[in-house]
């Protein structure tokens, strides 16, 4: 797609605040290389969400990387370029890849949580990203009496869109019940006695 090419010329032209400085992909954090606060939001966030489809190594790790530090430090920052994310993020759950879907889930966690409001501007847009969800919500591991180690790992998919869908009812205000409810009929608010 192009939106990876867009990600992959971001890391082949060195122009990505991200420097690799070992074959092992030890990376100088966004910070140690400029300061994030001072980024393009508009232009750098929306590349990294681009990355988060990636699945080869260091690049899926950058876009991870990325993603957060950006997360972490930008605040008000966030809310405006929420209608350039939505695409990204439909694009990552759609690959359907487990990796992928649940490194998206991840940060559709963080991303909520990441500054005033930022969940109650992303309830319009949950006509776009909720589809996938409706169709995972129940794909949970059965091992019968065995253990599975992915729930340590937070990388059981039906978990982490359960835990996904509460943030969202939590921090997307008055209306988010309702919308999740149009997309994903089986979910069961956590707000309501």
């Amino acid at each position: 797609p192009p939106h990876q090419r867009d990600y992959l010329s971001l890391h082949k032209k060195t122009e990505s605040p991200i420097q690799p400085l070992t074959p092992l992909a030890t990376i100088v954090p966004l910070g140690g290389s400029v300061e994030i606060e001072k980024l393009d939001y508009h232009h750098y966030l929306p590349l990294f969400f681009d990355g988060l489809c990636e699945t080869v190594h260091p690049y899926e790790f950058f876009a991870c990387q990325g993603v957060h530090d950006m997360l972490d430090h930008g605040g008000p920052k966030i809310q405006p370029v929420i209608p350039q994310l939505i695409i990204p993020i439909k694009n990552a759950l759609n690959t359907r890849n487990h990796q992928v879907m649940c490194t998206t889930l991840k940060v559709l966690q963080h991303l909520v949580m990441s500054g005033d409001r930022v969940g109650e501007v992303l309830v319009p847009y949950f006509r776009q990203i909720l589809p996938i969800f409706n169709i995972f919500k129940n794909k949970n591991i059965n091992t019968g009496d065995g253990i599975d180690y992915s729930q340590q790992k937070k990388e059981n998919i039906g978990d982490l869109i359960q835990e996904t869908l509460e943030m969202f009812e939590r921090f997307g205000g008055e209306d988010s019940f309702i919308n999740i409810k149009y997309m994903v009929p089986t979910y069961q608010s956590c707000m309501i006695n």
